[in-house]
């Protein structure tokens, strides 16, 4: 199993509502999240914007192209990419990073 952990920056203007938004998901993206092998998936926010996120999943590569394929993943994107900083033009998801693991605790 992968564990991926990513950073973006949400706008200081927008995160009452990007809080808003992940606190009433879609439920046909939170399906596709399920079907495309995302598991154990959290974003943790703070105070000045900066978003963390972790998943695990057993291919991070498939379950991104796994998500690309569907047509929720294209209009949760298109919603939210206005909520973020320094994307020069990427979607959301296209601008994360993976953060390399330097040491775990099992």
């Amino acid at each position: 199993m992968q564990r991926v952990c990513f950073l973006l920056k949400v706008r200081a203007d927008r995160l009452a509502e990007y809080r808003e938004r992940h606190a009433a998901v879609w439920p046909e993206m939170l399906r596709a999240l399920s079907e495309s092998g995302w598991r154990n998936y959290s974003l943790f926010l703070r105070e000045d914007g900066l978003l963390v996120g972790y998943l695990e999943t057993e291919d991070f590569t498939a379950a991104r192209a796994a998500m690309e394929a569907t047509d929720v993943n294209a209009r949760w994107q298109a919603e939210m990419a206005g909520f973020f900083e320094s994307l020069d033009g990427a979607r959301p998801d296209e601008a994360m990073r993976p953060l390399t693991e330097v040491f775990h605790l099992d």
